[in-house]
């Protein structure tokens, strides 16, 4: 919301979870807690909506993405950002790919979720991997879930060289955006 405010949107946020609303209200940024169901959001059209790391922790996506479809106005936009289960870290990783978390529901593909945003009525514009920046010491706790003895070396290196909190960009290739418009 802050960047897109920055960048001269009128942005507002629309969170569940009330520990988010209170950070975001702390750094006075609009904010309406609910979901896109709720009375004040669903009254209301936007031109783009955007879901990043959302989709995997709803129980109905098609649902949600059918109440993103309803809020935007004709032309608008989707972002959606979320894990790829059929890239070839999950695959290489099994198991031990560390998106599998008990708060994720469902997983998708690039395939399934381009599938299910048209089966709603948008126009997949793009869909491709994406990599993010995270910390050196969280890198490390994930390298300790495939490999532990290596992720306990990593972590005594990165603190030892003091760049534990250092972040770096990482592009495995297990995380995707789809960008999708609403039909004029």
């Amino acid at each position: 919301v802050e960047v897109a405010r920055e960048a001269g949107w009128d942005a507002w946020g629309v969170e569940p979870s009330s520990w988010a609303v209170q950070e975001a209200q702390r750094h006075n940024l609009p904010i309406i807690q609910g979901t896109l169901d709720s009375p004040e959001v669903a009254a209301m059209r936007f031109d783009a909506v955007t879901m990043w790391d959302v989709i995997e922790h709803v129980y109905d996506p098609q649902g949600e993405l059918r109440k993103a479809f309803g809020v935007l106005n004709p032309g608008g936009y989707i972002a959606v950002h979320t894990m790829d289960i059929e890239s070839r870290m999950a695959k290489l990783m099994g198991e031990r790919w560390p998106w599998l978390m008990a708060m994720h529901i469902h997983y998708f593909s690039q395939r399934t979720l381009a599938a299910m945003l048209e089966k709603v009525g948008f126009e997949v514009v793009w869909s491709g991997a994406q990599g993010r920046y995270i910390r050196l010491n969280y890198l490390s706790s994930r390298i300790g879930g495939f490999n532990p003895t290596a992720g306990r070396m990593a972590d005594r290196v990165f603190r030892g060289l003091g760049v534990a909190e250092k972040p770096v960009a990482i592009k495995l290739g297990d995380l995707f955006t789809v960008y999708a418009r609403k039909p004029s």
